[in-house]
């Protein structure tokens, strides 16, 4: 007698096995059961692995034929579509597998051949997501991963049900492998949510207009991820005006919602959306592509890396400059974007030569001054600029007539609000570009690009003349930390550098905005370094500023004249007495009065001015010394490297006060 293998047998056999096997028990209990559990579990393992190997067997000789009605329907097939193919094809093997086990099964007939109709309803679904997917050249593949990966699993639980409405020959297997009407019910649900996330698919696919906003099953709890795939599929295969629509929607859900932005990013949304952009045909949908690429990229570096290793700059910078003027200022906003968020789309942007347009646009309508004047005003300069290329010495045209009328003709049908928005747009690219990218600030100075940005400062006013001074206030950033740069954009006697320097100045006078004067004081403290021996036309607007009643513009004014007289300054000295001409230091001191958290900056002037000053009359007078002394111990608390120039500063300033003690240590040591 075989103990514990189970084989077919009758019912007799099956009672008589199931007497000896409790005798067994009774006698040895402990080793018998051990042994039997051991030949039971043996048995399913070779049983599974027998399944394992029909599926298998069955799977490598699956052609589409059974299924498609042709063994070969596209041999054309990418190797990422057929993989694609062969992942579809996986469930629906499973699928007839549960088929063929329902019909073979002998408890529960009739509940097994309702569930076999479910299972039958299921396969013909994907069999038609299949042919949908072999028929289309681009489609989304995330959300058709992630459904079917759905009723695979489903699938595999209805196969373990199945399996036990299968008649066994051993008793006491039955008896574990009863099944309820329960059950059944919840293998039920399973399918009928599988069927239902098929049959939206099959819906999205075949609407192409993102009409349906229904939510299948898989996304009940998140709809959200139905509505994006939803828009992105309406993206890929939809009509122009629908595709228009489905980005407008797809920026809105993004706008200031950063999980939105990452399942955008995840399921595949801006590869679209890149696509549409380049679309010159429907200037309406490129203006929803921009946008909707704006919200998407707003504070997400990761998508901003997406688009950049897309390789998508040079054709954000074709559509910025080959686009009608509404689409240029959705560009321009999606370069402003971009470069605010990564360094690296930056140098992508500006190796791409995106300057260029961006000059260009930000040129236009200007006013040709009277040639026969004796000296060009920055209004000729820059109209001359913008002219390069179209007329040659004699005054007679380079381009084409024709298109030169076309361009005119556009221009009269542009509104002067849509071309003023161009220019705030431009303008604001034209800044985050600059801000600490020297690639950046290289191209905008080659190309005269402040001769525009000078001339919008003196003319404009509002947004568009902030964003020129933020983008001055950048370049000189950066060349305040690159010589190079500084000496071949700034240098004094050039006229792009003049104009900057007249308008900032302007601005510093006549200003009484704190949002356009801090830029500007901000740009020349950049270019301390560049004027040499005393310039009372330039440190004069910069003393006043010490006595602004705003607090965050004195604090501007006094680190900006603190890089004047710093010891790294060549002209220090020269500077340092030029202040104490333009009676600086009684601002500075009243400055110094107001307990604030930036009145370290009046105090590090200070401390300049007592090293290369510290025997002027003045100092003494407005008691300097004692000012430094007072200071002292409660600035070095917060701010332990200015230790060191505390100490000089009051050491310096003892050898020159009369009645000081010149043995004494100073505070702070």
């Amino acid at each position: 007698m075989t103990l514990g293998i189970p084989c077919k047998t009758t019912k007799v056999g099956g009672v008589l096995y199931f007497l000896v096997l409790v005798w067994f028990l009774l006698q040895f209990p402990i080793f018998l059961l051990i042994l039997y559990s051991i030949l039971y579990l043996l048995h399913w393992i070779e049983y599974i692995d027998k399944i394992t190997e029909g599926l298998v067997k069955e799977r490598r000789g699956w052609v589409l034929s059974p299924m498609m009605g042709n063994p070969n329907p596209n041999p054309n097939l990418t190797p990422e579509k057929e993989k694609s193919l062969e992942e579809l094809l996986g469930p629906i093997l499973l699928g007839e597998r549960v088929i063929k086990l329902a019909q073979e099964a002998e408890s529960s007939k009739v509940d097994c051949t309702e569930l076999a109709r479910k299972v039958q309803v299921v396969c013909d679904n994907l069999r038609s997501v299949v042919r949908v997917v072999s028929g289309t050249q681009c489609v989304n593949e995330r959300p058709i991963r992630r459904i079917v990966g759905e009723v695979s699993k489903n699938l595999e639980r209805t196969l373990a049900f199945v399996r036990k409405c299968k008649k066994h020959g051993a008793v006491l297997r039955q008896v574990f492998s009863m099944t309820t009407t329960a059950d059944f019910r919840k293998v039920w649900n399973l399918l009928e949510s599988s069927n239902g996330d098929m049959v939206w698919l099959l819906s999205i696919l075949d609407s192409k207009d993102g009409s349906n906003v229904s939510l299948p099953p898989i996304a009940s709890n998140d709809p959200i991820l139905a509505w994006v795939w939803t828009f992105i599929y309406t993206l890929q295969l939809g009509q122009p005006k629908d595709r228009a629509e489905a980005a407008t929607e797809l920026g809105s859900l993004a706008k200031d919602n950063d999980r939105t932005k990452f399942i955008i990013l995840e399921e595949g949304g801006v590869p679209p959306l890149l696509k549409l952009l380049k679309e010159a045909s429907s200037p309406d949908a490129q203006v929803a592509a921009a946008n909707a690429l704006v919200n998407v990229t707003t504070n997400q570096d990761r998508v901003v890396s997406y688009v950049v290793e897309s390789h998508a700059a040079p054709t954000i910078v074709q559509v910025l400059g080959d686009s009608p003027m509404r689409v240029r200022v959705s560009v321009a906003n999606l370069v402003s974007a971009m470069a605010e968020q990564h360094e690296l789309a930056r140098e992508e942007l500006v190796r791409a030569n995106v300057t260029r347009p961006l000059v260009s646009l930000l040129s236009m309508d200007t006013v040709l001054a009277d040639p026969m004047a004796g000296r060009a005003s920055i209004h000729s300069l820059v109209l001359n600029l913008s002219n390069v290329g179209e007329t040659n010495s004699d005054g007679s045209s380079r381009g084409s007539s024709h298109h030169r009328r076309e361009r005119e003709r556009e221009r009269e049908v542009e509104s002067l609000e849509l071309r003023k928005e161009v220019k705030i747009s431009c303008a604001k690219a034209l800044w985050k570009l600059s801000k600490g990218c020297f690639s950046s600030c290289k191209k905008i100075t080659e190309t005269k690009g402040l001769l525009c940005l000078a001339k919008i400062i003196e003319s404009e006013s509002g947004e568009l003349q902030l964003n020129c001074l933020m983008a001055v206030m950048e370049i000189a950033a950066v060349a305040e930390s690159n010589a190079d740069l500084r000496r071949a954009a700034f240098k004094r006697t050039a006229p792009a550098a003049k104009a900057v320097i007249d308008q900032l100045l302007r601005v510093v006078q006549e200003e009484s905005n704190p949002a356009l004067v801090i830029p500007a004081i901000k740009a020349i403290g950049s270019l301390a370094r560049n004027f040499s021996g005393k310039v009372p036309q330039v440190l004069g607007p910069l003393v006043a500023q010490l006595g602004n009643r705003d607090v965050d513009v004195a604090s501007e004014a006094a680190i900006a004249l603190g890089k004047f007289v710093s010891p790294d300054n060549y002209n220090c000295v020269d500077h340092s007495k030029a202040i104490l001409e333009l009676e600086g230091v009684p601002k500075l001191m009243s400055l110094l009065q107001i307990n604030d958290r930036q009145q370290v900056h009046g105090l590090r002037l200070l401390c300049y001015l007592a090293l290369n000053v510290g025997n002027s009359k003045v100092l003494e007078q407005e008691r300097a010394l004692n000012t430094l002394e007072r200071f002292s111990r409660p600035v070095q608390t917060q701010y332990p490297d200015l230790k060191d120039l505390f100490a000089n500063a009051i050491h310096h300033l003892t050898l020159y006060q009369p009645g000081a003690q010149l043995h004494r240590q100073p505070l702070g040591l």
